[in-house]
């Protein structure tokens, strides 16, 4: 079972274009949904929380694995 009810995969993608493919995929999401966002760009560990600050969405968590992919869950208020 999944913890995520829509994923975003920005692997691979620099700064500003993860942020940018965010705030067009939010629109997609209901209240209460929690999106996964999979990123290389190590600006994304700033940039993501700031979006979720800015746009009040809950930053639930970021991980990275050994291949230098971060993954980040967020939810939608």
């Amino acid at each position: 079972m999944s913890n995520f009810d829509l994923e975003l995969d920005a692997t691979g993608l620099m700064c500003p274009e993860p942020v940018m493919m965010l705030h067009v995929k939010v629109k997609e999401m209901a209240p209460g949904q929690v999106l996964r966002v999979l990123a290389t760009d190590p600006s994304t560990t700033r940039d993501i929380k700031k979006f979720c600050t800015f746009l009040d969405f809950e930053f639930l968590s970021q991980d990275e694995d050994e291949q230098g992919v971060f993954e980040y869950l967020i939810k939608k208020p």
